[in-house]
């Protein structure tokens, strides 16, 4: 009869307690806002710094986890670099031609604290998208944002081939930054 109580508590503490976990209490606790200044850019992709910090500002504003305001302000900077942009093959079909492109970005990202001056967290973020040859995303066979969804039933793969890739990697990286902070702590 004990261990039947003991283990009912246990089970008790165990629910419970995991019941009231976020992942916004592992960001320090002096860290309410952020600032994300255009990201720098060096690469000759025109349009990628804005890109990605537009993804990031989505992201982080969805999210909610931290209030983004001005570097003037913030608690928190989040800067970045675009240091390598690469497109090649990715798949090929049965007479060994290209059927699908690979659309990659390499950006290199601190994240600063203001009060503490120091990093809370650096490093080199990837992200890709895949594109075909047929000019409509809609209808090209292909999974190009890699959510297991293709061409009819995927309501989001529409627009130009490598634009959309280029946005498919933009939110990859957005989302693993957003997760890399969530969980520095």
């Amino acid at each position: 009869m004990n261990r039947f109580i003991i283990v009912v508590f246990m089970s008790y503490m165990l629910l419970t307690s995991c019941g009231f976990y976020s992942m916004a209490g592992s960001i320090p606790p002096h860290i309410k806002t952020v600032a994300i200044p255009l990201m720098d850019n060096e690469t000759a992709e025109f349009g990628l710094s804005e890109a990605l910090t537009d993804g990031l500002l989505k992201r982080f504003n969805e999210e909610g986890i931290l209030d983004i305001t001005d570097e003037l302000k913030a608690h928190s900077i989040l800067q970045g670099t675009v240091k390598k942009v690469h497109e090649g093959p990715y798949t090929y079909n049965k007479s060994e031609s290209v059927s699908e492109y690979r659309y990659k970005i390499d950006v290199r990202l601190v994240w600063y604290d203001v009060k503490q001056e120091k990093n809370l967290l650096e490093g080199t973020y990837s992200g890709f998208g895949a594109y075909g040859l047929s000019g409509d995303i809609a209808s090209d066979g292909i999974d190009n944002d890699n959510d297991g969804k293709i061409d009819g039933d995927d309501e989001d793969e529409f627009g130009e081939p490598r634009v959309f890739a280029t946005q498919v990697a933009v939110r990859k990286i957005a989302e693993d930054i957003l997760n890399d902070i969530m969980t520095t702590w």
